[in-house]
């Protein structure tokens, strides 16, 4: 049998199981409570059979319909057609059907939505008993994981973390730091200043920080000695981006103030640094350098923690060292005493040592990182080697 003939044969068994209004004959009481009954009976069955919401519409429709609905057969069949002398008893059933009818197409609509919304939410149902779905977790930056383990080693020898503003005055960036008017550093190829400043004082024009040293002078002015911080944070220079430069990169610096203090203590401490970051087997040697804001100066080098400073590796020449089996890495010295005539310290009663390094170039050594844009492009295929 084909499907279209088994299709009409379904439609024509469901036309045959509905109620089809009667015409009445007999207009006794009893008569007419047996129609009523049997309609009752063929809402209830009808409405019964109602499963979407499309056949809602279909069984409403069908005993609504102003024009052919079944409370409208019922009105022409049944009250216009009966004998004045039976209206009244039919009047009054044809009144309660209408109730009747009115009330159960309500109750089905609203089973059926309370059907609906009980599959619903049998489907989105979630057993609160089982393990949630964890979200991963993130990881730090690389650059801002070297700079929480580089101020971690400081913290540990007792120094405190300080931060200052990035946007900054010639004041505080070069003025309160011993640098002269005419000092390279100030030259706009370096330095990015704010825009519209002509009119100000120099001292009070407003730049992005070269350095993180402003932080160690707010500090100073903050604070009376013993002075031990240190200063992480981003820096700002007008640099042309390659694979060494970055306008935008990060700097540790630190400050350590107090009486009787030596370049001895300045070795010891950063030789102490060196070896928590990068292997207890590492050396440090310092040579004379220059900085307007420490006197004397020096910069460090350490003994390359690849090849253990020979410059050589079994499979040829140590390129990390460039064969010399030493990495220049920071800056230090001891602090200018002109320095301290900005914030009020006495400089015939206390001394102190300062020094800097770059996050980036650490890292970069660390991870065997040669292009220091790559911690900038937010690229996921570099920073997942990193989780």
């Amino acid at each position: 049998m084909s499907f279209l003939v088994a299709a009409l044969l379904g439609m024509t068994e469901k036309e045959e199981r509905m109620y089809t209004v009667p015409k009445l004959e007999d207009w006794s009481v009893s008569s007419l409570d047996g129609a009523v009954a049997d309609l009752n009976s063929a809402l209830q069955s009808e409405s019964g059979a109602v499963g979407s919401e499309a056949e809602w519409k279909e069984f409403r429709d069908r005993w609504m319909a102003r024009k052919n609905g079944i409370l409208t057969q019922i009105n022409d069949l049944w009250l216009k057609a009966a004998p004045n002398e039976a209206k009244r008893d039919v009047g009054r059933r044809v009144n309660e059907l209408k109730k009747l009818v009115e009330e159960r197409v309500a109750a089905t609509e609203t089973q059926l939505k309370q059907s609906a919304t009980a599959s619903q939410f049998e489907s989105e149902r979630i057993d609160i008993t089982l393990p949630g779905i964890r979200r991963p977790i993130g990881v730090e930056h690389p650059l801002i994981k070297t700079m929480n383990e580089i101020v971690g080693v400081f913290k540990a020898m007792g120094y405190s973390v300080a931060d200052g503003p990035e946007v900054e005055t010639d004041y505080y960036n070069f003025e309160s730091l011993n640098f002269p008017p005419n000092h390279p550093a100030r030259d706009t190829q370096d330095t990015l200043i704010i825009a519209n400043q002509e009119h100000k004082p120099l001292r009070e024009r407003l730049l992005m920080r070269t350095h993180t040293s402003p932080v160690q002078i707010r500090a100073m002015e903050k604070q009376a000695p013993p002075v031990r911080v240190v200063c992480p944070g981003k820096v700002h220079r007008a640099d042309t981006a390659d694979a060494t430069h970055s306008p935008i990169f990060h700097q540790v610096e630190g400050l350590a103030v107090d009486a009787n203090i030596t370049f001895c203590d300045l070795k010891g401490t950063l030789d102490h640094a060196m070896k928590a970051l990068f292997g207890s087997s590492v050396k440090t040697r310092f040579y004379p350098s220059f900085f307007p804001f420490t006197e004397p100066s020096a910069d460090v080098q350490i003994s390359c923690f690849k090849c253990g400073g020979t410059g050589v590796l079994d499979r040829g020449p140590c390129r990390l060292c460039k064969q010399s089996g030493w990495i220049e890495l920071l800056g230090c010295g001891m602090v200018d005493p002109s320095v301290y005539g900005f914030v009020d310290y006495e400089p015939k009663k206390v001394s102190g040592f300062a020094f800097g390094m770059g996050v980036e170039r650490i890292t970069m050594l660390r991870y065997g990182i040669d292009d220091i844009q790559l911690f900038y492009h937010g690229d996921l295929r570099f920073l997942e080697q990193f989780a």
